[in-house]
């Protein structure tokens, strides 16, 4: 059973430069170690792309979905379908996050972005997961502000 994560933060930084920190591998390997040390994307990040993550240590574990949306500064979504255990997806796993969304909402100006993230949770993962998305968040930000 899923449940939902939803948490938001204020950004003193441009919508675009928070899209960059959101999309940028120099950027998103710091913040998705929150997660995971080492773990990076496999995307363009354009609608209907295939989007892999993964980690560093040559486990071949990780998560394989689309992207379902993409509106640069505005709005980004991910559809989950398959995990990769040892390099290879497993039905089983998979059947836990098939169907499962992630999502990022950007609002603001020049100035200023409030982001808000949604993202369907196994809940025997959800109190570790929530924790972790608080210093991803935490780390978004600071990589929005100082580069």
């Amino acid at each position: 059973m899923t449940k939902a994560i939803k948490k938001s933060v204020e950004i003193p930084a441009s919508p675009t430069r928070v899209w960059d920190v959101l999309t940028q591998d120099r950027y998103t390997r710091n913040w998705y170690a929150e997660f995971s040390p080492g773990s990076h994307a496999q995307t363009d990040w354009k609608e209907g792309s295939k989007a892999i993550f993964t980690d560093d240590s040559n486990s071949g574990n990780g998560l394989v979905g689309i992207v379902a949306e993409s509106r640069p500064g505005e709005k980004l979504s991910l559809e989950y379908h398959s995990m990769l255990v040892n390099g290879s997806e497993d039905k089983e796993m998979s059947e836990r996050v098939k169907g499962t969304r992630e999502s990022y909402t950007l609002s603001g100006d020049d100035t200023h972005t409030r982001l808000d993230i949604y993202c369907d949770m196994d809940e025997e993962y959800f109190d570790s997961m929530s924790e972790a998305w608080d210093r991803a968040l935490q780390k978004i930000k600071e990589l929005a502000v100082n580069g």
